[in-house]
């Protein structure tokens, strides 16, 4: 999981497939944008970057590497999600606000830390 701006590192490496060349057969998540063996690339314009904070002074792009059932999502007995809107009170131009929200009772859990990991890069040129 890291940011968009890796996009053209990975075509640099001569294993990397992209998502859209995968066999018909295999899934794909809808962030993916290719794999190296068993890694699969997920990449999002919102991926972390740590500007300047190489030792040149480059940006650093964090890429984060989970492993299968390296973490898992507990759902909550007996409590279901609830959708919540509360349209606007006033009409005057002061008090046009209105409320959404969205509850649910879950918790993300790792469950094996050896499989998480995290390589930091910067571009090359």
């Amino acid at each position: 999981m890291g940011s968009t701006m890796l996009q053209g590192q990975f075509e640099n490496i001569p294993q990397f497939t992209y998502k859209w060349n995968y066999p018909s057969v295999q899934s794909t998540m809808p962030s993916e944008y290719g794999s190296v063996a068993n890694v699969r690339f997920l990449l999002s314009s919102i991926g972390a970057v740590l500007p300047n904070a190489s030792a040149n002074g480059a940006d650093v792009y964090p890429l984060i590497v989970a492993g299968r059932e390296s973490y898992c999502i507990i759902e909550q007995d007996r409590y279901s999600s609830q959708f919540v809107y509360r349209p606007p009170i006033f009409s005057g131009p002061l008090a046009l606000n209105a409320t959404v929200g969205y509850k649910l009772a879950w918790a993300g859990v790792i469950t094996n830390d050896a499989w998480v990991f995290l390589l930091n890069s910067t571009l090359s040129t």
